[in-house]
C-alpha cells in the first residue's frame, strides 16, 4: 500500500535549489536526507533545516542504499548536471521503484531519455520564459526599461 503523504525524501544534490527544496519539506516535518559529493555544500541549507547530510555519489546505489531509498516515497534529483539527474531517476524509477521521482532538466532535449521513468520533469528554462512572459504581458515592454 503506497502513501499518500511523501514523508521520507532523498534530495540528491545541494545545489541552492536542492537545498532550497530540502529546507522547505524539513520545515513542514519531512524526514529529509541530503546527499552530495560536496561537503561544503551543505552551508546552503537553512539554520533551521533538521534532516541528515550524506557526503556522497548520488548515483551510486550503495550511497543511495545507506541514505534510505528503499523506504523513501520522494526522491528529487537536484544536481547541477542533466546526466547525473537522468541517472540518478532512473535508479529510484527503475530498480528502487520510488513512487516519486522529481528530476530538474536544463536542456529539453534530453527529456525523452525520460520518457520510460515514472519522472516528473522540472525545466528552469522553460519556468524562466513562462515568467519572462507573464511579466511583459502584465506591465509590456515598457517594464523592460
Amino acid at each position: 500500500m503506497k502513501k499518500k503523504d511523501c514523508s521520507y525524501i532523498i534530495v540528491a544534490g545541494c545545489s541552492r535549489f536542492g537545498a532550497n527544496i530540502a529546507s522547505m519539506l524539513s520545515s513542514q516535518g519531512k524526514d529529509v536526507v541530503v546527499v552530495d559529493s560536496n561537503s561544503s555544500s551543505f552551508r546552503k541549507l537553512s539554520p533551521d533545516y533538521s534532516g541528515f547530510n550524506i557526503v556522497a555519489d548520488a548515483t551510486d546505489i550503495d550511497e543511495l542504499t545507506r541514505a534510505g531509498i528503499e523506504k523513501a516515497d520522494l526522491v528529487v534529483a537536484a544536481t547541477n548536471d542533466d546526466n547525473t539527474n537522468i541517472m540518478i531517476a532512473q535508479i529510484a524509477s527503475k530498480i528502487f521503484n520510488v513512487p516519486k521521482v522529481v528530476s530538474r532538466l536544463y536542456d529539453t532535449e534530453k527529456e525523452i531519455v525520460y520518457q520510460d521513468f515514472n519522472t516528473q520533469i522540472i525545466y528552469p528554462s522553460k519556468l524562466s520564459i513562462c515568467e519572462f512572459e507573464k511579466l511583459i504581458s502584465h506591465t509590456g515592454t515598457e517594464g523592460l526599461k
